[in-house]
């Protein structure tokens, strides 16, 4: 496969699903918006949004405060805004028109539809609740795509590199809304475990499809311990960090084999598994969760880079 297709085919991947992940924080932050102020307390919900998003700096330099209008803006419809949803969208479909031959018909309607719906929606919502359905869009749109490609693509190079595209920017993903919630959410005059802590952290739950989940795998009431235990180190858990390195080294490996060759990527992905099967929770938390993440983050930036030198170059 030419390395050009390889990397239209990751980085529409990364871009499906960071749109994705970019419509559940806005969701969650508007549900938390709309409890009552004894439940919500004084945390700006926006400035979280804006931080777990990854782009507080590009935020600042155009608006001097995280409020509902200015938030939604940036992170929905901001030409700005490299990684707007608008722009997250039609980036991907950029990419997927490079390379229309390696998608299955079913894979290019469901993204040149999401790109129409959303000329819909060129001057932003009218409302809160058709910017909720704005949202749902976008949702069942990252759903139908990487359900079309699990169900309808060859197990070739061209998943392979679109899988890696995806593990890639997930495992980011679940690592900032975690390391943002535990970080900076909570002020520091709140009481662990009291209601502000426990609608936080159901918000950061389903904003990645976890809530039941963990009721399902620990039959108890919501305490961080367990919820990062539950999206760093399950690996029944999709979206935790130890399953997207579980099919990061496999889909390497698959590449690998394909082209006869280990390289860095292999290596790399293989160690970061590595050292994520053999830690412990309490490990993280005597260390710091928020210093494992910031660590983790780099690391997996490391071996996105590391794919691109190796692949996509």
């Amino acid at each position: 496969m030419l390395s050009r297709t390889a990397d239209n085919l990751y980085w529409v991947a990364r871009y499906i699903e960071r749109a994705d992940y970019l419509a559940r924080i806005l969701e969650v932050t508007l549900r938390l918006t709309a409890l009552p102020v004894a439940y919500v307390g004084s945390t700006n919900e926006w400035e979280s949004a804006v931080a777990t998003a990854g782009c507080s700096r590009a935020f600042h330099a155009i608006y001097p405060e995280a409020t509902e209008e200015s938030v939604k803006e940036f992170l929905a419809f901001s030409a700005a805004n490299s990684s707007s949803i608008r722009n997250c969208i039609e980036l991907a479909r950029t990419n997927a028109r490079a390379v229309r031959t390696a998608l299955t018909s079913e894979m290019w309607d469901t993204i040149n539809g999401a790109w129409l719906e959303l000329k819909r929606f060129n001057h932003g919502p009218a409302s809160r609740e058709e910017f909720l359905r704005f949202l749902r869009v976008v949702q069942e749109t990252s759903l139908r795509f990487d359900g079309s490609a699990y169900r309808t693509m060859l197990r070739t190079d061209a998943y392979w590199f679109f899988r890696l595209g995806c593990n890639i920017e997930r495992a980011d993903n679940t690592a900032r809304i975690l390391d943002t919630k535990y970080h900076l959410l909570l002020p520091e005059d709140t009481h662990v475990g009291g209601p502000l802590d426990y609608y936080q952290w159901a918000a950061i739950l389903r904003s990645v499809s976890a809530l039941t989940s963990y009721h399902w795998v620990y039959r108890e009431s919501l305490k961080p311990w367990l919820i990062a235990d539950l999206l760093i180190l399950n690996q029944k858990m999709p979206r935790s960090l130890a399953s997207c390195y579980d099919n990061l080294v496999r889909y390497c490996d698959d590449i690998a084999e394909a082209y006869g060759r280990q390289g860095a990527a292999q290596r790399k992905a293989r160690g970061i598994r590595t050292r994520l099967s053999n830690l412990k929770m309490d490990e993280i938390f005597q260390s710091g969760l928020h210093e494992f993440i910031t660590v983790f983050i780099s690391d997996n930036n490391e071996l996105g880079g590391t794919i691109s030198k190796q692949y996509l170059m």
